[in-house]
């Protein structure tokens, strides 16, 4: 669930430093008094990405959160990266609370800044051997420039537009598919091998930056389905950590013992708190699908169950568990009647 936590005004004085110097290569944010606030400047000693980490990984601790923001695209706009540091020695709290602040942070400091945001629980992954090994498994294009991107949408919208009524038609009665992150598709990955066992994803609309057309701005949205938290869960506290004022997509590895048997079916629940936005409702609802779709061709997850419901409140451990293992009536004996006439 979303923790309430906004950025502090020293936050957005120091990202907006960051944006306009060429003396710094980043910046490293925490939690404090419920707010989000800098920590520490990340210097740049060469116009050079890959040399500048080097400089990170004494500013982290391996036992404490953070987060880690940093421009690795210098021509473009959009060129940042925030990165959520959870190591997996630090505090099961401090975990949970910088999972749930991680979309407010990129939120608060504008979703148009970052072409990236990812999960991260060691230092090794914040090299440049990191990035190298983080960018190869996902497969990334090497990052165009802010003009080659915005023609590239422009493209792709007027090839929308091209098809015409029926073929909108067809879309939509099919569904809606957005894509899922590399980090989302990751934790799907382990979410059968892994200490955590619910990972939940939501739906971000984010902007990417604009190709002035006779002198107009034209956004062009970029929506995905990302990552919000992956932690460890019972089923009877799934109400306490799965957000009651957001849609949520869930995976729960429903861990349990049945007739002396260990079962770990895979679970997929879909809320939507009835406060949420129209919007929401609907993009979550035509989505469900093609993100059930691409949980079981990409991530190769089984699942064996789907639960919908409009609160979390809902999904007690008595409900998953009568969907596996149904309550079973006790019939009552018969009682044959006397027969008439007889005392």
């Amino acid at each position: 669930m979303q923790s309430g936590i906004t950025a502090s005004k020293e936050l957005h004085e120091a990202f907006n430093e960051l944006v306009s110097s060429v003396n710094q290569r980043g910046l490293v944010a925490g939690i404090r008094n419920e707010q989000l606030v800098p920590v520490q400047s990340i210097s740049s000693t060469i116009a050079d990405f890959s040399a500048d980490l080097t400089n990170l990984g004494p500013l982290l601790r391996d036992d404490e959160a953070a987060y880690v923001i940093l421009r690795r695209y210098d021509d473009a706009s959009d060129g940042y990266v925030a990165v959520t540091f959870v190591p997996d020695t630090a505090p099961v709290r401090q975990k949970m609370l910088f999972a749930s602040t991680r979309l407010s942070l990129v939120r608060e400091l504008g979703s148009e800044r970052f072409r990236e945001t990812f999960f991260a629980t060691r230092k090794a992954e914040l090299t440049s051997e990191g990035f190298a090994r983080h960018d190869k498994h996902g497969e990334l294009d090497a990052p165009l420039t802010q003009e080659e991107q915005s023609l590239q949408d422009v493209k792709e919208a007027e090839a929308q537009e091209s098809r015409g009524a029926s073929a909108r038609s067809s879309h939509v009665s099919s569904g809606v598919s957005f894509p899922i992150t590399d980090d989302a598709l990751q934790a799907l990955r382990a979410l059968e091998g892994s200490d955590d066992n619910l990972v939940q994803l939501v739906w971000l609309p984010t902007k990417i930056d604009t190709l002035r057309l006779i002198r107009q701005g034209i956004n062009i949205p970029k929506e995905t389905i990302e990552l919000i938290s992956k932690s460890s869960s019972a089923a009877a506290t799934l109400a306490e950590t799965v957000s009651n004022i957001e849609p949520r997509y869930s995976f729960f590895r429903y861990q349990h013992e049945h007739q002396g048997q260990q079962e770990s079916p895979i679970v997929f629940i879909y809320t939507c708190p009835s406060g949420s936005k129209v919007k929401e409702r609907m993009l979550y609802a035509s989505s469900r699908a093609s993100v059930i779709a691409t949980a079981t061709a990409d991530a190769g997850l089984v699942i064996a169950k789907k639960l919908e419901a409009s609160s979390p409140d809902e999904i007690t451990a008595t409900t998953i568990h009568e969907e596996f293992h149904p309550r079973q009536e006790e019939k009552a004996g018969f009682s044959r009647p006397k027969r008439p006439g007889r005392r």
